[in-house]
């Protein structure tokens, strides 16, 4: 019972790790990365698409990202969904391709976005840290119901504290790499 719960615990500990990821991924850090147009959804036959699902989306250089829409039709509703989206870039086309510049950051904006990441980062520790809580209640529970004696309540409890210090670390890890990437100029 009390592996189930750490179990459990830990898978949802890596998908927060995995969401905090994401969610950094679409930060605009000065580079062109595809990845920062995973939010934009566009308008298309009625109904609201994911971009990345009507075009093919590359980084040809290191600021510019190309959006090949696969129905040239789309184009239009494409650049108005990037123009509605909180990214700030305005597209550019010629008809077949979209082209986004990536404008450089000013040290207002990489500071911005810094704080950013650690909001991120901090909701993220808060979802680590109730994992933690929701597991120490559900072993307690077991105590309670004396189905473990108090040794296995304390070592148990002791490791789902070590798991959350490992998840805690790795978020660290991922917001210092992010900072580290939107600093660098």
């Amino acid at each position: 019972m009390i592996k189930e719960i750490e179990k459990n615990m830990t898978d949802k500990m890596e998908k927060t790790a995995g969401v905090l990821k994401h969610e950094l991924s679409s930060l605009r850090a000065g580079r062109a990365n595809p990845s920062i147009l995973d939010r934009v959804t566009v308008e298309y036959y009625g109904s609201q698409s994911p971009l990345s699902q009507l075009a093919n989306i590359s980084a040809p250089e290191p600021r510019v990202l190309m959006i090949s829409p696969w129905d040239s039709k789309s184009i239009p509703a494409i650049e108005k969904a990037i123009q509605k989206s909180d990214l700030g870039i305005n597209p550019s086309n010629d008809g077949k391709v979209i082209r986004l510049v990536v404008p450089q950051l000013t040290e207002e904006r990489r500071k911005e976005l810094v704080k950013l990441v650690k909001k991120y980062s901090e909701e993220a520790k808060v979802a680590v840290r109730n994992l933690r809580r929701e597991a120490n209640d559900q072993i307690k529970k077991l105590k309670k119901d004396s189905k473990i004696t108090e040794d296995e309540l304390k070592k148990s409890e002791d490791e789902t504290q070590k798991l959350t210090d490992k998840f805690i670390k790795e978020l660290d890890k991922i917001t210092e790499a992010k900072e580290k990437e939107i600093m660098e100029v």
